[in-house]
């Protein structure tokens, strides 16, 4: 799951370089980085919760 949601992110990120997106926060396409910061967030919170909750 934490796969296809850091695809779709990095996605709209080449979106938002190519033509921003126009959203609150996104309007210019230097706004990229955050778009990125999140795609690293949410993966970085997928391999916590997933070591958290692994089973020895």
């Amino acid at each position: 799951m934490s796969k296809i949601i850091l695809i779709i992110l990095l996605a709209l990120a080449a979106i938002q370089v190519i033509k921003p997106l126009g959203w609150p926060g996104l309007k210019k396409r230097s706004d990229a980085w955050k778009l990125v910061i999140g795609a690293i967030a949410v993966t970085l919170a997928a391999v916590i919760l997933s070591a958290l909750f692994q089973t020895v």
